[in-house]
Order: structure tokens, then sequence, then C-alpha cells
């Protein structure tokens, strides 16, 4: 469903400072998502986080709810690996398996600088900017590596493309969730001509800027909304 995509694509939407984090995530954490359209939640989102203080992994998996449940396109299997620099993270190989559709992975070669798509029996190669993220390492990056303020872009891959996004800190507010009331700090794309989709997203400070919701809005006013119901770690 088209919901699923577009909520999956936008789960991790956001970019990285060029310093570390001083203070590190806990080694494995588990966040918990309902993600809903127009207010009516669709899907239950499960995503962990695991590192060594070298290299990580984080495995995310949708599950629907209700009717949507009963259907292939109500589940999603992602999962990003890579290792931890001064500056974040540098994911090595993304997957992405969207219902009983057809894998997509995404290689970063960062020795060649190339960047390599795997999807449809298709691979392409093309050029790897610095710093480039995939679908899962932008948000989780944030821990390792917090938001400047102002304005910065991001190189965000997957199996479909590579694409160019900014954004903006947009400052702090207290985000209620099912997991309790956060200080948040809001990040907001800067939409480029004829993007057609709003993205904001809210971190958690105090909690090493670890995602608490995820909010997309499409052209026609449909709101797709991943917010935050409980954190194991």
């Amino acid at each position: 469903m088209r919901s699923v995509a577009v909520l999956a694509l936008a789960a991790a939407l956001g970019a990285f400072a060029a310093t570390a984090a001083s203070a590190a995530p806990p080694q494995r954490v588990t966040l918990h998502y309902d993600v809903s359209q127009n207010g009516m939640t669709m899907v239950e989102a499960t995503e962990t986080l695991e590192h060594d203080g070298r290299s990580y992994r984080i495995q995310s998996e949708w599950q629907g709810k209700g009717l949507f449940a009963l259907s292939a396109r109500g589940k999603a299997k992602r999962s990003s690996q890579g290792a931890i620099e001064a500056r974040g993270l540098a994911p090595r190989e993304f997957r992405d398996q969207r219902g009983d559709g057809p894998l997509g992975v995404a290689r970063f070669d960062w020795a060649k600088k190339v960047l390599t798509r795997e999807r449809d029996g298709r691979i392409e190669s093309e050029p790897l900017p610095e710093r480039t993220q995939d679908r899962l390492s932008f948000a989780y990056g944030f821990a390792f590596a917090p938001p400047a303020g102002g304005e910065f872009g991001v190189h965000i891959a997957d199996a479909r493309g590579l694409s160019l996004h900014r954004y903006a800190v947009a400052g702090r507010e207290t985000l209620k969730t099912g997991a309790g009331e956060f200080e948040a700090l809001k990040l907001v794309k800067q939409r480029a001509p004829g993007d057609d989709r709003g993205t904001e997203i809210w971190l958690a400070p105090k909690r090493n800027y670890l995602p608490l919701r995820v909010l997309v809005i499409e052209r026609d006013g449909t709101r797709l909304d991943q917010l935050l119901t409980r954190i194991e770690s």
C-alpha cells in the first residue's frame, strides 16, 4: 500500500553533524511505533539499534493492524549495517523487503566511492557522495552525531535511487507519546521545486537523539504519522 511505502521512505529522514556525540546510545535499544494515516492506526513498527562502538546494525519490522494485517502489503522488513566513525554512521549495506515485493539492496563502497543498487534483477552503480546515508541510518545516526543548528543537507540512498535532501532545525518543543512526554528537537524538510511531500521529524535530545516521531504530509493533505509508543533498552 502506498501509505506504508511512503512511511517507510520517510521513517528515517534526517542528517548528521560533522562531530560525534559525546555519549553513545545503549548498545541495544528497541523502539516501538504506531503508524497512522489521517488518524487511523494501520501499522505497528519495531526498530532495533545494536552497536559495539565500532560497527552497528539497525533492524526494522512493520506489521499491519486490523484488516491491514491480512495483506502482504502490510508487512515490511529493512536492515542497515555499517561502521561507526567520528562523523557518525557509515552504512555498508541496506536491505529493503516490502510485503511480497522484490528485495532491494544498496551497497556502499567507501574505498571506491561507488554506490551499487540491486532491485528487480537490475544492478546499477553510480558515484557515492560523501556522508551518504540509507533510509535507516539517517535517523539513528543522530544518536552518534547530533544535528547542528541551522540548515543542512544529506544524500539518502536505497535500492530505488539516490537523492539530496535539505532540513532545517526548527527548535525545541514538548512532545507527548505513548512512551511518555519528551523534550523534542524538531527538524523540517525544506522542499525543493516540484517536491510535493513535506516531512517533519522529532528527536529526543535527552535520549541520545533517538527518533520520536516522523510526520509526512502529502500534497493532497494526507497525513502519515509514525509515533513512538515504547522504548526498550
